[in-house]
């Protein structure tokens, strides 16, 4: 396990490079994010342990950040002023362009996978904006009329985007549609709703009754287009087929002990995804849509023992919130304060990940040492 020290400033988000496996970046806050400055940090992993390559301060907080798809240097940041950056690391002190629309907090940044000349932003006054990097205006908005948390365009299509708000929906959106039609709106799902009738028979113990809770975070399957997992302040990851949005989720898995800060699906393999939550750990799952119930190996991550396996698997059993046939494969207590971000390498071997947390700590860290 490798250690960055983000001294004086409290780690909210990071992301792996999708150009290099050794540059991540760090979006932080001082005192928490409650007030102060921000600061993006932008560093490499080397033989001799993870170096600041450089770092930009801004006059607010900065709650989240994404790499761009189409230029290797630049960097988006979300800050709490509502303001929206761009940073180029060949550059220094300030950023190439600077947006500011939104009217509060802006926590969520994403950019498009697919036609990589946009990205989508979401913020605290209820609205999620489409950006293009040479445009000084915003593209699109699009009112969601609650604190929304997380948005997020698909890794599959380049005009569906999803999103996450206070109100406890995931909502979808496709940009082909009419504007007149919902603005781009196309499924509303109720996060907390039970699975349906049909998928409690398949199992001994019925799903008690969930109230409404703020949905913080949500990530979309990499291999599985119609998959993405939800989470928040009730403590449970959900995954939802949005396919089907009325039979509610298809998995559903508790364990944590506070509020989910993040959830990321694995780039490598279709049924694991991580998680970062208040309890101070970040939490390695199988929905158990590949066979992931039964504790058999998959591609890159080793088999468990067996006593161990047996052992879990009777946890959640006697559990009335899980469903699906997902569960815990292991978690990574390292971090001493509530852990806000995770991300995944993409490159190199299956397995490894980056953490940050408000200890002012980034971990970077093999998912398989906490699996196996």
């Amino acid at each position: 396990m490798l250690e960055f020290r983000t001294q004086g400033f409290n780690g909210y988000a990071v992301k792996y490079s999708p150009f290099f496996d050794s540059r991540i970046a760090v979006a932080s806050a001082a005192n928490f994010g409650l007030v102060g400055n921000g600061r993006l940090y932008i560093l490499g992993l080397t033989p001799k342990g993870i170096v600041a390559e450089k770092w930009f301060d801004t006059q607010d907080s900065l709650y989240d950040l994404c790499w761009s798809e189409s230029h290797e240097n630049q960097c988006v940041v979300a800050t709490g002023d509502g303001s929206i950056k761009l940073f180029d690391i060949g550059l220094d002190e300030f950023p190439v362009q600077s947006w500011q629309e939104h009217k509060r907090e802006v926590f969520a940044v994403h950019w498009n996978l697919v036609a990589k000349d946009t990205f989508c932003s979401s913020s605290w006054d209820g609205t999620i904006k489409i950006w293009s990097p040479t445009r000084p205006d915003s593209l699109l908005t699009i009112p969601t009329h609650s604190c929304t948390y997380s948005t997020s365009f698909s890794p599959h299509s380049p005009s569906i985007l999803s999103s996450v708000s206070s109100d406890s929906h995931l909502r979808i959106f496709d940009l082909r549609t009419p504007s007149s039609a919902s603005n781009h709106l196309t499924c509303s799902i109720p996060i907390h709703t039970s699975p349906s009738l049909q998928q409690q028979q398949q199992r001994p113990i019925s799903s008690p009754a969930i109230p409404p809770s703020e949905a913080l975070t949500h990530d979309w399957n990499k291999y599985r287009s119609p998959i993405i997992a939800a989470a928040g302040v009730d403590r449970l990851i959900r995954s939802f087929d949005i396919r089907s949005p009325a039979q509610g989720p298809v998995a559903v898995l508790p364990g944590h002990e506070y509020a989910v800060r993040k959830v990321a699906w694995s780039p490598h393999v279709s049924d694991i995804l991580l998680s970062a939550s208040y309890d101070m750990t970040c939490r390695a799952w199988t929905d158990g849509s590949a066979m992931g119930a039964d504790g058999g190996g998959r591609g890159g991550f080793p088999q468990q023992e067996e006593g161990n396996i047996r052992m879990r698997m009777q946890g959640r059993m006697g559990d009335p919130l899980a469903f699906g046939g997902g569960r815990e494969l292991g978690r990574m207590g390292r971090h001493t304060e509530f852990v806000m971000g995770v991300d995944w390498c993409l490159f190199g071997a299956e397995g490894w990940c980056a953490s940050v947390g408000w200890d002012e700590r980034l971990l970077v860290w093999d998912v398989r040492a906490i699996t196996g």
